[in-house]
């Protein structure tokens, strides 16, 4: 029976025809109507309504309508008198109003006989499911003798799995073992899928409790098999994967049956791509979470080596000839959902999961084989997995890439044009992942055998070789290049000639990574190349030829770039006009010419230098109509919303409270790219760039570091701060007015920003923001309410921090026995790492421009100083020792106020077993000694016997030790500068000091030390004349490698000779027994 009037009733339809018309119009007056007359003013009736026309109605479209518009209307959120944060409707409602609500609901999910209709009522109920987990309601529905019943509660339940995360594990594990055994398959499925959800959900203590139940789970694979059902197959091999990937030890006592089925699931065609595909990825899977499971499975690497290679021959099989292939224009074709592709990905994450020793033999087995079949598919797969396997198996292969190019050189004269392209995807792949070494060592077999290949009949084949091309020569020195350049340059100019677009846009592109890596040298073909880039740019084009100009412009700006505004003489100018002409001409929004001119102009800047201040006027409007953009963003609350954004190129979707949130990123990436060019502008142009500084801090820079919807925006704002404070600097003067009213506007809002939040990477930036702008303002910048509110944000900052790193360590745990830390959590270690770094490097800078001012708001962090400098964490360890060196460097005789936060660690820290830590305490020995006063002097001594020790530690020269190393031969020298008078042998010391040099790796160390080597050469000390050949090889091994430059490096050199005229000894004869680059590095300085 109807709790509402035939007349709420006949409304309610006429709305939901309303809404549902074809006419915009009438769709939008009843939006409209559903808003003020019904969500507005009458929600539970409108609720109630709704389910009721699900109960009632006949027609099912209608039916399933209602339970749409219910489920948006559900979720709706508002503000209530009873609650001060806005609540979703449906919950907000008092329960008599609700429990109705939800009872006639849930009757209709029993009732339904439309499954459709039924997955609709199910997802409504799932979305107000939430604050009903403890009744027994759903649980029930999954033991129904209804199969479409059991279905649609374990649909219910993977939607939302917080309904039974709090029932009792046994009556859970009863539940879902149940649906695991359903005759139903589809009520099977969807066991599996809400076992996978529910799975995730709980915390890894919990998830131990249901391990028992994976054989029951592996038990609905086979028959799905067998009977050739791959659409259900597809699914259970989804579920597994989410639980592969939270879980992946649960497997392992069914791992080799399991790896077993999975290939003979790969190798069944019969199944269809996508089934095989998944049994491909849920292996793949247990390699990413659990490669030490794998390693120790003896059929699995060769198994999925041999798959994957399968796969990746499945290329091509209707254009055996690949006319087609070649045919086509369209080069970002999607490919991700093709076999080959997966095999091809697949192949790059064993690589990189289980590295060269496990990958290497297996592979190298079959690719010979291959690469000598009569079949291109065989061929060209080879060459394909040599590319994905590059990166993960660069130290095993770097030593082996004769072998390796011998293999793939040939390819590039294979008489099938897929075989040429795909040798050309390995040489460019090999480029990148072994740069250097192929371009040093390989580079005339590289080079004499891609060339060729411009020239082949197959436009993309071309493009191909030249797009390797770039791999090659970004990586590769002038000198390298220089000898090949006529060959490739002819070669490419052909390429411009080509009928194809995209062959004449890629050729662009590789002569400009030319320029770029070729520098000075490329001036011998600028009279060639550049008229007829000049010529591509002043001619009236049609739209297809838009990205070809764009290329062309970058082209050009690159050679500018490589051989200067000298050699480019009036075209510098000349090119200036061109490029203003055509973004005068820009009318469309989707023309790529803008935003390549936006780069240009900056290179272009950089060219010029102060003659570009001219073409500013021009060039900042369209930037700061950029810069300046908001963003578009969309609140989506329904499904076809949601699915027809997900379709929407340039539009991101983001889940937020429930919600669905859309933004346009295409307009956010171009404002991010606006911000970077100015702080190309306000670096180069420093004073000239004055005019646009404070319009461009109020309405970009500042709001910019606030802007939450894409942190690529915030991290440019931040990187601009400090350039643009500069530039106004440069204008005004560092205590002139206008500077200290822009300082004021701006300091506070980078304070803001430096308050905890999720994003780890971006807040290391703001703290990055904050010491270069307070690096620019110098010294006495901040005012006590400053730096008490910096010391307030950093300790939200640590406090955020330890409970990361605690909450870590308990994940730890829990970990499996072989299970890897997961990327994500390596790189959060590391954006940790970086952010505790940054907020160093802060503290340094406040305590450089504000000296002892800075204590009394930095020692109420003194807690956690303590609590870092003992930890067994080594980078906290680190954190707190360079702080504890910022008090002693400069804060003078007031550093020993904190003496026993500072002796002990620093003790410790030069016997600590990480050598970045012992730096930093032997560093903070000799800043003691140097700044700290008397009060240091008889600490500093007694820390003597541990800085030789950190010298005559075997390893000592090794490059991870030889910072602490040389830090701790300067601490001593500043000891033996400062506190001499207090050493009672000082000659002994002298001379053991002597041994622990030279210092020819940190150039901060270095004038320490040589400076008193100076002094000790002035005073004719005996340790020194009686050690004089190793004090010169000494000298001259820190002349060559520069850690003594300038006026040190002048006076040390006069140190040398007075050396040399002292103590006769024969420099010249030293020198000829020093390696030849050493002689040829230091004979100006001795001629």
């Amino acid at each position: 029976m109807s709790q509402l009037s035939p007349d709420v009733h006949a409304d309610l339809q006429t709305l939901l025809l309303g809404l549902a018309a074809p006419d915009n119009d009438i769709r939008t007056r009843a939006e409209d109507q559903l808003n003020k007359d019904w969500v507005a003013t009458r929600p539970p009736i409108l609720l109630m309504g709704l389910v009721e026309q699900l109960r009632d109605t006949k027609e099912p479209a209608t039916r399933s309508f209602a339970a749409v518009l219910f489920r948006r209307i559900a979720s709706k959120t508002r503000k209530t008198q009873s609650s001060v944060d806005p609540r979703e409707l449906f919950l907000s409602l008092p329960a008599a109003q609700r429990d109705p609500i939800r009872e006639t609901l849930l009757k209709c999910l029993q009732t339904e006989t439309f499954a459709n209709v039924r997955h609709k009522i199910g997802d409504a109920v799932a979305e107000i499911a939430r604050q009903y987990s403890e009744d027994d309601a759903l649980l029930n529905l999954s033991k129904s003798t209804d199969g479409a019943q059991r279905e649609c509660a374990f649909r219910i339940f993977a939607t939302t799995p917080g309904i039974i995360e709090k029932s009792h594990e046994a009556t859970v594990g009863e539940v879902f073992v149940t649906g695991f055994k359903d005759p139903d398959v589809a009520v099977r499925i969807s066991a599996m899928e809400a076992f996978a959800s529910f799975f995730r959900a709980v915390n890894k203590k919990a998830q131990k409790k249901y391990f028992g139940v994976v054989g029951d789970v592996l038990n609905i694979l086979p028959s799905l098999k067998d009977e050739g059902d791959g659409d259900n197959l597809t699914k259970a091999l989804v579920a597994l994967i989410e639980l592969a990937e939270v879980a992946p030890t649960m497997f392992k006592p069914v791992f080799h049956d399991l790896v077993t089925f999975s290939v003979i699931i790969m190798q069944d065609k019969e199944l269809g791509d996508q089934a095989r595909q998944n049994a491909l990825e849920l292996m793949a899977t247990f390699a990413d979470y659990n490669p030490a499971m794998c390693k120790k499975e003896p059929s699995y690497t060769t198994n999925m080596v041999t798959q994957c290679l399968a796969l990746m021959t499945e290329i091509g099989l209707d254009d055996d000839d690949a006319e087609e292939w070649n045919a086509s224009e369209d080069l970002d074709v999607e490919e991700s959902d093709l076999n080959h592709v997966a095999g091809e990905q697949c192949m790059d994450r064993l690589a990189n999961k289980l590295g060269g020793p496990v990958i290497l033999a297996p592979t190298f087995a079959w690719l010979p084989r291959m690469m000598q079949s009569l079949a291109w598919r065989d061929r060209h797969a080879a060459l394909m997995a040599i590319s994905a396997i590059s990166e993960g198996c660069r130290e095993m292969m770097e030593g082996e890439l004769d072998k390796v190019l011998a293999l793939v050189v040939p390819a590039l004269r294979d008489a099938h044009p897929r075989v040429r392209w795909a040798g050309c995807n390995a040489l460019g792949q090999m480029s990148t992942d072994f740069a250097g070494t192929m371009q040093q060592n390989y580079h005339n077999i590289v080079l004499t055998n891609i060339i060729p290949v411009l020239s082949n009949a197959e436009p993309r084949v071309q493009s191909h070789a030249a797009a390797a091309l770039v791999n090659f020569c970004e990586e590769a020195e002038k000198s390298i290049l220089e000898p090949y350049l006529d060959d490739l340059l002819s070669n490419l100019l052909q390429l411009l000639q080509s009928p194809k677009r995209f062959v004449q846009e890629q050729a662009l592109s590789t002569i400009a990574t030319i320029a770029d890596s070729a520098e000075t040298a490329f001036g011998k073909y600028y009279a060639t190349l550049m008229p007829l880039l000049f010529n591509v740019l002043k001619e009236e084009q049609s739209k297809e030829y838009r990205l070809l100009r764009a290329k062309a412009m970058e082209c050009a700006t690159l050679i500018a770039l490589a051989v200067g505004k000298e050699r480019m003489g009036q075209d510098a100018l000349d090119l200036v006009q061109v490029l203003g002409l055509i973004q005068s001409k820009i009318q469309d929004a989707d023309d790529p010419q803008s935003q390549y001119l936006l780069h240009c102009w900056g290179r272009m800047c950089r060219v010029l230098g102060p003659d570009f201040i001219p073409y500013l006027p021009s060039v900042m409007p369209p930037l700061m109509e950029l810069a300046s953009a908001k963003a578009d963003i969309q609140l989506l609350d329904n499904d076809e919303q949601i699915a027809n954004f997900e379709h929407e190129e340039g539009w991101e979707l983001v889940p937020l409270k429930g919600k669905v949130i859309g933004i346009k990123t295409s307009i956010l990436e171009d404002k991010h790219m606006a911000i970077e060019l100015i702080v190309i502008y306000a670096q180069q142009l420093e004073a000239a760039f004055e005019p646009y500084v404070t319009q461009i801090m109020e309405n970009v820079s500042l709001p910019g570091l606030a802007f939450f919807f894409h942190d690529p925006v915030r991290v440019a704002s931040a990187k601009s701060v400090p350039m643009l404070l500069n530039s106004y600097k440069k204008a005004h003067g560092e205590r002139s007015e206008p500077m200290a009213k822009l300082w004021e506007a701006t300091i506070d809002k980078v304070l803001e920003v430096l308050t905890p939040e999720l994003a780890i990477d971006t807040l290391a930036e703001m703290y990055q923001c904050f010491y270069e702008s307070v690096e620019v303002l110098g010294k006495d910048c901040l005012t006590p309410t400053h730096m008490a509110s910096f010391i307030e944000a950093a300790k939200g900052t640590l406090e955020d921090y330890t409970i990361r790193v605690n909450k870590r360590k308990e994940d730890r745990l829990e970990t499996e026995e072989g299970e890897e830390e997961s990327e994500e959590v390596i790189f959060a270690i590391e954006d940790d790492q970086t952010l505790l770094s940054d907020m160093n490097k802060a503290f340094h800078m406040i305590f450089k421009c504000q000296g002892v001012s800075f204590l009394p708001s930095w020692q109420r962090l003194l807690p956690y100083y303590n609590s870092f400098i003992t930890t067994e964490d080594s980078t906290q360890r680190q954190w707190a020792l360079c702080i504890m060196d910022d008090v002693l460097e400069f804060c003078g005789d007031q550093s020993w106020n904190y003496e026993t936060h500072i002796r002990q660690p620093i003790i410790a820290g030069m016997q600590d077993e990480v050598p970045a830590n012992r730096q930093a305490a032997c560093y903070g020995v000799g800043i003691a000694a140097l700044k700290g006063g008397q009060a240091w002097s008889d600490f500093v001594i007694a820390c003597l016997p541990m800085l030789f020790q950190v010298c005559q530690l075997p390893t000592a020269r090794d490059d991870d030790h030889v910072f602490a190393t040389e830090n701790a031969c300067a601490s001593i020298a500043k000891i033996l500068q400062t506190n001499s008078n207090k050493i009672p042998d000082v000659q002994a010391v002298v001379d053991a000091w002597i041994n622990t040099l030279p210092v020819v790796n940190d150039e901060e160390a270095a004038p320490y030390a040589y400076m008193f080597l100076r002094q000790l050469i002035d005073q004719k000390n005996p340790g020194v004349l009686a050690r004089a050949n190793d004090v010169f090889v000494y000298i001259v091994q820190a002349l060559e490698a520069e850690t003594l430059q300038g006026g040190t490096g002048s006076l040390i050199v006069g140190a040398a000779k007075q050396l040399i005229q002292t103590t006769g000894i024969d420099a010249a004869g030293i020198l000829s027994k020093m390696p030849p680059e050493t002689q040829l590095a230091v004979q100006g300085f001795f001629s």
